[in-house]
Protein backbone atom coordinates (compact mmCIF):
# COMPACT_ATOMS: atom_id res chain seq x y z
CA UNK A 1 0.00 0.00 0.00
CA UNK A 2 1.28 3.26 -1.21
CA UNK A 3 1.28 5.90 1.18
CA UNK A 4 3.03 8.74 -0.27
CA UNK A 5 0.74 11.95 -1.38
CA UNK A 6 0.73 12.49 -5.06
CA UNK A 7 2.73 15.92 -5.12
CA UNK A 8 0.79 16.78 -8.54
CA UNK A 9 -2.73 15.98 -6.71
CA UNK A 10 -1.97 18.06 -3.77
CA UNK A 11 -0.88 21.61 -5.81
CA UNK A 12 -3.94 20.96 -8.21
CA UNK A 13 -6.32 21.24 -5.02
CA UNK A 14 -4.15 24.34 -3.42
CA UNK A 15 -4.73 25.78 -7.09
CA UNK A 16 -8.48 25.16 -7.22
CA UNK A 17 -9.14 26.29 -3.44
CA UNK A 18 -6.20 29.74 -4.39
CA UNK A 19 -8.60 30.77 -7.35
CA UNK A 20 -12.25 30.03 -5.57
CA UNK A 21 -11.34 31.85 -2.94
CA UNK A 22 -10.53 35.34 -5.30
CA UNK A 23 -13.11 34.62 -7.48
CA UNK A 24 -15.34 34.94 -4.11
CA UNK A 25 -13.47 37.61 -3.12
CA UNK A 26 -14.05 39.84 -6.62
CA UNK A 27 -18.14 38.85 -6.78
CA UNK A 28 -18.45 39.95 -3.09
CA UNK A 29 -15.97 43.34 -3.80
CA UNK A 30 -17.94 43.79 -7.54
CA UNK A 31 -21.19 44.70 -5.09
CA UNK A 32 -22.36 47.91 -6.33
CA UNK A 33 -23.36 50.97 -4.24
CA UNK A 34 -24.46 54.56 -5.14
CA UNK A 35 -21.87 56.81 -3.27
CA UNK A 36 -23.71 60.76 -1.97
CA UNK A 37 -22.03 64.02 -2.03
CA UNK A 38 -21.75 63.89 1.31
CA UNK A 39 -20.07 60.66 1.39
CA UNK A 40 -22.50 58.24 2.32
CA UNK A 41 -22.93 55.13 0.38
CA UNK A 42 -25.80 52.76 -0.22
CA UNK A 43 -26.20 49.17 -1.59
CA UNK A 44 -27.41 49.45 -5.09
CA UNK A 45 -28.55 47.40 -8.20
CA UNK A 46 -26.03 46.95 -11.08
CA UNK A 47 -26.58 49.87 -13.84
CA UNK A 48 -29.35 49.57 -16.28
CA UNK A 49 -28.88 51.81 -19.65
CA UNK A 50 -32.63 51.82 -21.00
CA UNK A 51 -33.08 52.51 -24.71
CA UNK A 52 -33.58 56.19 -25.20
CA UNK A 53 -34.49 57.08 -28.72
CA UNK A 54 -35.90 60.47 -28.36
CA UNK A 55 -32.32 61.78 -26.79
CA UNK A 56 -30.38 61.88 -29.64
CA UNK A 57 -27.01 62.40 -27.79
CA UNK A 58 -26.34 58.92 -26.86
CA UNK A 59 -30.46 57.15 -26.81
CA UNK A 60 -29.74 55.96 -22.99
CA UNK A 61 -30.13 57.00 -19.86
CA UNK A 62 -28.68 55.24 -17.21
CA UNK A 63 -30.68 54.29 -14.25
CA UNK A 64 -30.31 52.03 -10.47
CA UNK A 65 -31.86 51.61 -7.38
CA UNK A 66 -29.95 52.57 -4.29
CA UNK A 67 -31.56 50.51 -0.81
CA UNK A 68 -31.66 53.45 2.28
CA UNK A 69 -32.29 53.54 5.86
CA UNK A 70 -36.43 54.51 4.74
CA UNK A 71 -37.09 53.03 1.54
CA UNK A 72 -34.77 53.58 -1.77
CA UNK A 73 -33.24 56.20 -3.71
CA UNK A 74 -33.40 56.23 -7.81
CA UNK A 75 -30.31 57.46 -9.59
CA UNK A 76 -30.85 58.74 -12.96
CA UNK A 77 -28.25 60.01 -15.28
CA UNK A 78 -27.99 61.03 -18.92
CA UNK A 79 -25.30 62.47 -20.84
CA UNK A 80 -24.76 66.13 -21.40
CA UNK A 81 -22.58 68.84 -23.52
CA UNK A 82 -22.35 70.85 -20.89
CA UNK A 83 -22.83 71.68 -16.58
CA UNK A 84 -25.88 73.97 -17.49
CA UNK A 85 -28.39 71.11 -18.48
CA UNK A 86 -29.65 68.65 -15.88
CA UNK A 87 -32.69 66.41 -14.98
CA UNK A 88 -35.58 68.10 -13.11
CA UNK A 89 -38.95 67.88 -12.29
CA UNK A 90 -41.04 65.20 -11.85
CA UNK A 91 -40.59 61.05 -13.12
CA UNK A 92 -42.94 59.15 -13.83
CA UNK A 93 -42.24 55.15 -13.46
CA UNK A 94 -44.39 52.89 -15.35
CA UNK A 95 -44.10 49.33 -14.35
CA UNK A 96 -45.29 46.40 -16.59
CA UNK A 97 -48.58 45.97 -14.39
CA UNK A 98 -49.72 48.95 -15.77
CA UNK A 99 -49.09 50.84 -12.44
CA UNK A 100 -46.89 53.44 -11.74
CA UNK A 101 -44.90 56.02 -9.01
CA UNK A 102 -44.69 59.65 -8.95
CA UNK A 103 -41.15 60.65 -7.77
CA UNK A 104 -41.24 64.53 -6.89
CA UNK A 105 -37.97 66.20 -7.73
CA UNK A 106 -36.08 67.14 -4.31
CA UNK A 107 -33.03 69.24 -5.89
CA UNK A 108 -30.54 66.60 -5.44
CA UNK A 109 -28.44 66.63 -8.29
CA UNK A 110 -24.37 66.12 -9.22
CA UNK A 111 -22.71 66.36 -12.49
CA UNK A 112 -19.43 64.17 -13.30
CA UNK A 113 -18.02 62.88 -16.84
CA UNK A 114 -20.56 64.90 -18.80
CA UNK A 115 -22.66 62.99 -17.18
CA UNK A 116 -25.69 64.58 -15.17
CA UNK A 117 -27.68 62.58 -12.40
CA UNK A 118 -30.82 63.35 -10.71
CA UNK A 119 -32.07 61.40 -7.43
CA UNK A 120 -35.15 60.80 -5.84
CA UNK A 121 -36.40 58.93 -2.78
CA UNK A 122 -38.87 55.78 -2.69
CA UNK A 123 -40.94 55.29 0.48
CA UNK A 124 -41.04 51.01 1.25
CA UNK A 125 -44.40 50.77 -0.54
CA UNK A 126 -43.08 52.21 -3.65
CA UNK A 127 -40.01 50.03 -2.83
CA UNK A 128 -42.63 47.14 -2.61
CA UNK A 129 -44.21 47.86 -6.16
CA UNK A 130 -40.65 48.08 -7.72
CA UNK A 131 -40.32 44.35 -6.39
CA UNK A 132 -43.41 42.93 -7.49
CA UNK A 133 -43.27 44.44 -11.07
CA UNK A 134 -40.26 45.05 -13.89
CA UNK A 135 -40.16 48.61 -14.82
CA UNK A 136 -41.51 49.15 -18.30
CA UNK A 137 -41.05 53.19 -18.70
CA UNK A 138 -39.41 55.88 -17.49
CA UNK A 139 -40.36 59.82 -17.98
CA UNK A 140 -38.04 62.58 -17.26
CA UNK A 141 -37.60 65.97 -18.23
CA UNK A 142 -33.88 67.73 -18.99
CA UNK A 143 -33.99 71.00 -18.33
CA UNK A 144 -31.08 73.94 -18.80
CA UNK A 145 -30.62 76.46 -21.14
CA UNK A 146 -30.29 74.92 -24.75
CA UNK A 147 -27.33 76.64 -27.16
CA UNK A 148 -27.26 76.00 -30.64
CA UNK A 149 -24.76 73.07 -30.38
CA UNK A 150 -26.10 71.79 -26.87
CA UNK A 151 -27.64 68.11 -26.03
CA UNK A 152 -31.65 68.48 -25.67
CA UNK A 153 -33.75 69.90 -23.37
CA UNK A 154 -37.57 68.28 -22.74
CA UNK A 155 -39.42 65.04 -21.64
CA UNK A 156 -37.61 61.97 -22.55
CA UNK A 157 -38.96 58.61 -21.85
CA UNK A 158 -36.48 56.08 -21.35
CA UNK A 159 -37.59 52.58 -21.87
CA UNK A 160 -36.43 49.04 -20.32
CA UNK A 161 -34.96 47.30 -23.12
CA UNK A 162 -31.51 45.82 -23.19
CA UNK A 163 -30.78 46.51 -27.08
CA UNK A 164 -32.29 48.36 -29.75
CA UNK A 165 -32.82 44.94 -31.67
CA UNK A 166 -35.42 42.46 -30.68
CA UNK A 167 -34.68 38.82 -30.46
CA UNK A 168 -35.85 36.24 -32.92
CA UNK A 169 -36.89 33.43 -29.83
CA UNK A 170 -39.54 35.67 -28.78
CA UNK A 171 -39.21 33.52 -25.59
CA UNK A 172 -36.11 35.80 -24.14
CA UNK A 173 -37.12 39.14 -22.92
CA UNK A 174 -35.13 41.89 -23.99
CA UNK A 175 -35.45 43.71 -20.77
CA UNK A 176 -33.56 44.11 -18.07
CA UNK A 177 -35.47 42.20 -14.63
CA UNK A 178 -35.59 45.41 -12.70
CA UNK A 179 -37.93 43.96 -10.05
CA UNK A 180 -35.51 40.64 -8.92
CA UNK A 181 -32.68 42.84 -8.58
CA UNK A 182 -34.60 44.89 -6.48
CA UNK A 183 -35.88 42.32 -4.77
CA UNK A 184 -32.14 40.70 -3.99
CA UNK A 185 -31.14 44.34 -2.96
CA UNK A 186 -33.70 43.95 -0.25
CA UNK A 187 -33.19 40.45 1.36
Amino acid sequence: MNTNLNPNRTMSKQIILCCLFIISSLSISAQQSITMKDGKQYKATPVWNFICDAYALTGTAQVQIAKTEKGGLLKLGVQVTNNALYIGGTVYIYLEDNSFITCTDKGIREQQDNMTFAYYTFSPAEIGKLRKSPIKDLRFFVKGKQSTFSSQTGNFTATNRESYFELYDKTIKNIFKTNEEVSNLYK
